[in-house]
């Protein structure tokens, strides 16, 4: 009797409600698939799936249930090929066999999280694996962080984006150039990492985050595919003359980002995969948005030696599409790219022919941040450079970009406190330039981003495989508390800073000879809502600096980083209110003066 195609829709192995379970599969070069596992006692050939006819094949087998194990099973070659399923929910060991599981069992019934509004959002760069992690072999877990949802929750975050969770290879997954295991190598890109506590334990993640008022976003990897471990390589065993990746990868040089194998997103099947895959986080499991990681190497090639960048209009078309997608069946969430080139066209809607991302990774911003406060010279800060990342924005949109001195990249090789004085991150220096740099992060337009530990002045630099020091928190308890208060006026919390949350930017004091920088924010002008802030990046005080205010009268210091309460070796330079007055000064229509201690920012607005 002739096996029978499937009339399910959808890929991989979904359950039926009348019993068994219904697999979908493409391996357009496979002679025959079948599908073996825990239900037919691993007999190869028990269960054939029936070719669709266009590359696909598919079955309904009624013995196959919900936690049954399975792989499917190609004759090609001797012994034949096993291949887990491309679109595997859950595998019961980073090696192992595929498990069969319910699409929606879990409960979100009493989950009732709305999205934050873009200008609202505060965003926590997480490694799961090391936020909550006990020693070097063994990882945290998504069950780990929950018990510091309370902690991220009153820092004042309100969005936590987590670095790849997909299954990889090992415990971890190695970093493309380093010894540290960050997650980009995804081996079955549908799969959460069995390691971090696997599908239940990222329900119960999203669901504990959104209990506490904090959105979830996920960093995806489709840029390339691992290559370690992963059964999409040559799937069903053909690969292109002259190439070897097979039907998920491009032929030739093409095929190679410098970090994997690069999709081919040319092919159909390959792009409804990815786009499947964007979709299948949001909706399975509630995630609030994603971060596309590395989408230069998505949009462009390059030669084999890593020159002569062409572009690659199935990526950008891909992008477009997924965007699209994205778009129509959730608006509320957010897509953020790192693309990291200044491109205009990333975040442009797609009917204007751009990429239709909603934001992206400013690294101008974050370059020129990053040499004012890690430079040692003081008459080496550019502050001018400082001044124009300040004001840069994308297509006129300042929620377009996401502002941030430091992630995961930069940290690998020194967290800001360390770079600032190697050996002594806990130094007065590291401590004032590092929080400093903060300030100038949450004061600027666009979607702040920390990293974690940068809150507690962590150490050294990001591995993968080592979890974060939380004894620091204890040692620099005022440092996180700078943190909290800044992070809340960013909120306007207390209703006296809404610039800080605005599009509107005047950097309107640029003092590059004594390395300070004044700036004025505003949502619609006018008392609580206008914003004047002042940053000293010299290690030098005064006791009267003059600045331009946009109006006159009494102008209310709500944040002094100099403050000694945040660390007891701080100046606590003398800041108070202060009075503006009638006179042009600095291309504004009145004046003041303050003072304000070294490597020091200073916050003021209006009562009225």
């Amino acid at each position: 009797m002739a096996t029978i195609p499937s009339t399910t829709a959808g890929m991989g192995s979904r359950p039926l409600a009348s019993g068994g379970t219904s697999f979908r599969v493409w391996a357009p070069f496979a002679p025959s698939v079948a599908v073996a596992g825990s239900f037919n006692s691993w007999d190869l050939t028990a269960d054939q799936l029936a070719s669709e006819g266009d590359g696909y094949w598919s079955v309904d087998v009624p013995s196959a249930v919900i936690g049954s194990t399975y792989q499917y099973i190609i004759p090609v070659g001797a012994p034949p090929l096993y291949r887990r399923d491309p679109y595997v929910d859950q595998v019961d060991a980073p090696d192992g066999n595929g498990i069969i599981v319910s699409h929606r069992s879990f409960d979100w019934s009493d989950d009732h999280f709305s999205m934050p509004t873009w200008d609202e959002l505060v965003i926590y760069e997480m490694h799961i694996g090391t936020f909550s992690g006990s020693t070097a072999t063994s990882p945290g877990t998504f069950a780990s962080v929950i018990p510091k949802m309370q902690y991220l929750q009153d820092l004042g975050v309100t969005a936590i984006q987590i670095m790849p969770v997909m299954e990889f290879p090992d415990q971890y997954s190695k970093g493309y150039d380093r010894s540290f295991y960050w997650g980009y190598e995804p081996s079955q890109p549908f799969s959460v990492e069995t390691a971090f506590g696997g599908p239940a334990g990222l329900f119960e993640f999203v669901k504990a985050a959104h209990a506490h008022g904090i959105a979830v976003i996920l960093d995806v990897v489709y840029n390339h595919f691992g290559t370690i471990d992963s059964d999409l390589w040559q799937f069903d065993g053909w690969s292109e003359p002259g190439s070897d990746g097979g039907i998920y990868i491009y032929e030739n040089y093409r095929a190679w980002t410098g970090f994997g194998a690069r999709p081919n997103f040319g092919r159909p099947e390959v792009r409804q995969f990815l786009r499947d895959n964007a979709l299948f986080w949001l909706d399975r499991f509630h995630i609030d948005g994603l971060r596309f990681d590395s989408v230069i190497n998505i949009r462009q090639y390059t030669d084999p030696q890593g020159q002569n960048p062409t572009d690659l209009p199935d990526g950008w078309s891909l992008l477009q599409w997924i965007n699209d997608e994205i778009g129509t069946a959730f608006p509320w969430k957010i897509t953020i790219a790192e693309d990291l080139q200044n491109n205009e066209w990333i975040t442009k809607p797609t009917g204007d022919q751009g990429a239709g991302f909603d934001s992206q990774w400013d690294p101008g911003f974050r370059d020129a941040l990053r040499e004012v406060i890690i430079t040692s010279d003081d008459g080496a800060r550019n502050i001018t450079t400082l001044a124009g990342g300040l004001g840069g924005c994308y297509n006129g949109v300042p929620l377009q970009r996401v502002a941030y001195i430091a992630s995961h990249d930069e940290d690998a090789y020194g967290y800001v406190p360390e770079l600032i004085w190697p050996g002594k991150a806990d130094s007065w220096a590291s401590k004032k330039r590092s929080t400093l740099g903060a300030g100038i992060v949450f004061t600027a337009p666009g979607i702040p981003m920390i990293f974690q530990g940068q809150e507690f002045l962590e150490d050294g630099e990001f591995q993968g495989n080592m979890p974060l020091d939380w004894n620091r928190l204890a040692l620099f308890p005022g440092i996180n508390q700078l943190y909290r208060d800044i992070i809340r006026l960013r909120r306007n919390l207390d209703n006296a800073t809404l610039g800080l949350r605005g599009s509107h930017i005047n950097v309107h004091h640029v003092n590059d000879t004594d390395k300070v920088i004044g700036y004025h924010r505003w949502q619609n002008g006018g008392p609580l809502d206008d914003v004047i802030v002042l940053a000293n990046c010299a290690n030098c005080s005064y006791d009267s600096y003059t600045i331009g205010f946009p109006r006159a009268g009494l102008w209310r210091v709500r944040f002094n980083s100099d403050w000694n309460g945040y660390s007891s070796d701080f100046n606590d330079h003398p800041s108070f209110d202060t009075v503006a007055y009638p006179g042009a000064y600095d291309n504004m229509p009145c004046v003041g003066s303050i003072g304000i201690g070294q490597y020091s920012m200073l916050i003021l607005s209006q009562d009225s």
